[in-house]
């Protein structure tokens, strides 16, 4: 299972520098490790930020067809396994957690 993050431009890979850091952008790190740690790599979380890694957006028909059609307003994007997800928030472990069970389960 892939479950990939579309991050807005930012100035640097996490987001979490500078002196005024967002609490979304903390809350996803550590909503990422605790889901790496839980599922022990059986879920690969990757997070690709348009400023660096623009080919990643452009690979995803749905995420080049979000950002034709609403720019960069739409992002952050979570997509798993290439299908979006969510748009214009980070997930939740919760829904991290939903994402991979409901994978499971089908």
């Amino acid at each position: 299972m892939l479950i990939e993050i579309f991050d807005p431009p930012m100035c640097c890979s996490g987001g979490i520098c500078g002196p005024a850091i967002d609490p979304a952008l903390l809350d996803i790190n550590e909503a990422i490790l605790k889901v790496r740690k839980e599922f022990d790599g059986q879920v690969q979380i990757e997070r690709y930020l348009l400023s660096q890694q623009g080919s990643r957006f452009m690979k995803n028909p749905e995420i080049l067809d979000l950002l034709k059609a609403q720019g960069t307003a739409v992002l952050p994007v979570t997509a798993v396994n290439g299908k979006v997800m969510k748009q214009k928030a980070y997930p939740s472990h919760a829904e991290l957690l939903s994402y991979i069970l409901k994978k499971d389960n089908s």
